[in-house]
């Protein structure tokens, strides 16, 4: 009886210790991980019990980024390797994604659903593509942004409506009018991010930009 106490006690004490310091260990990979690509503030992993984190699943992860810089096409991977994440929460200040940068990020996941949000001021939409001068949110409704950008070059300036829609999981942009069907162009398309609706506002110095999605 005392031996089996005893053993009892271990196997408490080492499932107590696990439960204290596998999320531990857990934030700390993920954090050396993310630290090559910017800054990070906190990373805070919890499972229950812990012991799933060894096969990779866990019940929340919270993320804090501060300046951080990623190429687009390696988004996709990373929500992949957070598939097995029941709920991932990441917040970016500026995310710097090929040649635009991202503000205000947010990102929530919970379950396969995704749903993120950013806010892109004027400047950095300039620095981006220099014959942009503003873009301005006309219209948010039933999944689909209308954008109505002006810029210029060699001289001349244009006022030009679009439309950022979704078909398939896809994100096409196209004119508005009878040339949308003809000179869309696909903006956003992984076969494991589906991406559902699009939305948007303005702000002062830009716009807000919203994103719904399933991870599959």
């Amino acid at each position: 009886m005392l031996v089996a106490l005893a053993i009892a006690a271990v196997v408490v004490v080492v499932i107590a210790a696990g439960q204290v310091f596998l999320p531990r260990i857990v934030a700390n990979d993920v954090r050396s991980r993310l630290e090559s690509a910017g800054q990070v503030l906190s990373v805070k992993v919890s499972a229950f019990p812990a012991i799933e984190l060894l096969w990779h699943h866990a019940d929340t992860v919270s993320i804090r980024l501060g300046d951080y810089r990623t190429p687009p096409n390696e988004v996709p991977g990373l929500l992949q390797e957070a598939a097995d994440v029941g709920t991932l929460h990441v917040s970016i200040a500026t995310l710097h994604s090929g040649q635009l940068t991202l503000r205000d990020v947010r990102l929530t996941k919970t379950g396969s659903e995704l749903i993120g949000s950013a806010r892109v001021e004027d400047a950095d939409l300039r620095a981006a593509l220099p014959v942009i001068d503003s873009v301005t949110p006309i219209s948010s409704a039933d999944g689909q942004l209308r954008l109505r950008g002006t810029g210029g070059a060699f001289g001349i300036t244009a006022t030009v409506t679009a439309v950022v829609s979704t078909s398939d999981g896809k994100v096409i942009v196209a004119p508005a009018g009878l040339l949308g069907d003809l000179l869309n162009v696909t903006v956003f398309n992984n076969p494991e991010v589906y991406v559902q609706s699009v939305s948007g506002a303005a702000i002062s110095g830009g716009l807000t930009v919203s994103v719904r999605a399933e991870l599959r």
